[in-house]
């Protein structure tokens, strides 16, 4: 649950960032590669907006596995520092500041994905689904050969929670704007109180369905 609320929440927050940007993604970092290098060739300010969100992105995936590593709770340490920093990004929306609200977004995004991170590897994608679509894939192929019948549901149902996410997003920035963001942040504080919980209970890390 918590990782579907995740990624339920990085659709969310991509959404909006894509609109507020017009057209650049916070959480999709391919896109922005696709953007980067068509941009290289017709448009400067594109390669250089896009770039500059794959950066933060990046920054933020070292950021997120660092506190995750270095905290004895990780996922209170790795939610907490998305929270902190999407309601910076938030803010940043409130003043008229779009492209560092979305490179804040990007880099939120970037370290959301230590969440369910161990021995140096990502266990469970939550702002991106291709890796997702492909273990689904082989997992319907393997219900075709015999194996386990529901093993791919949790896979679509990531997938799901990410669209899900992102029409909600698009319905809030319609009629509350900027301020539809400050729900990412209460989100994500949500997530880290009900994960740092979860790790006080069971004195070890939970994992995911998907990470089995």
């Amino acid at each position: 649950m918590l990782a579907l609320s995740l990624a339920a929440m990085a659709g969310y927050v991509d959404a909006i960032g894509f609109i507020q940007v017009g057209g650049f993604f916070v959480s999709f970092m391919s896109g922005n590669s696709t953007r980067l290098a068509v941009g290289l060739i017709h448009h400067a300010a594109d390669w250089m907006k896009a770039g500059s969100l794959i950066a933060a992105f990046f920054l933020g995936v070292i950021a997120g596995s660092l506190a995750g590593r270095i905290a004895k709770r990780r996922h209170r340490a790795v939610l907490g520092l998305v929270a902190v920093v999407l309601a910076l990004g938030a803010l940043g929306a409130d003043l008229g500041w779009a492209m560092p609200s979305a490179l804040l977004l990007a880099f939120a995004m970037g370290a959301e994905n230590a969440t369910f991170e161990r021995d140096g590897e990502v266990r469970v994608a939550l702002t991106y689904m291709t890796g997702t679509f492909v273990k689904a894939g082989q997992r319907i192929a393997g219900a075709l050969m015999g194996e386990d019948r529901r093993a791919w549901i949790p896979h679509m149902a990531l997938w799901l929670a990410l669209v899900s996410g992102a029409v909600l997003g698009v319905a809030m920035h319609m009629h509350f704007g900027t301020l539809s963001l400050w729900c990412a942040a209460m989100v994500a504080a949500c997530c880290c109180l009900a994960a740092g919980a979860l790790d006080a209970e069971t004195g070890q890390e939970s994992e995911t369905a998907p990470a089995r």
